[in-house]
């Protein structure tokens, strides 16, 4: 097979393989929530949610070394 013609075989499946990517990308659009959306409280996006509470972590000091360590190697330093 030419390298011309290999070329253009990828050029055209990488455009496809984008076309359908982009096609298939599909994003909901910012709106305004209004309480007349709002028929029941089950179907209104703004429902109250539950917090879940999780207890309270309490790092050790190999953590916060490890930490320390990391921040620094991100940084450069040795």
């Amino acid at each position: 097979m030419k390298l011309e013609i290999a070329r253009g075989l990828f050029l055209g499946l990488a455009l496809s393989v984008t076309a359908i990517a982009a096609a298939a990308w599909q994003e909901p659009g910012p709106r305004v929530v209004q309480a007349r959306d709002c028929s029941t409280a089950q179907s209104c996006p703004t429902a109250p949610l539950r917090k879940q509470v999780q207890p309270a972590v309490k790092p050790d000091a190999n953590l916060l070394v490890l930490m320390f360590g990391l921040s620094g190697a991100m940084k450069g330093e040795h």
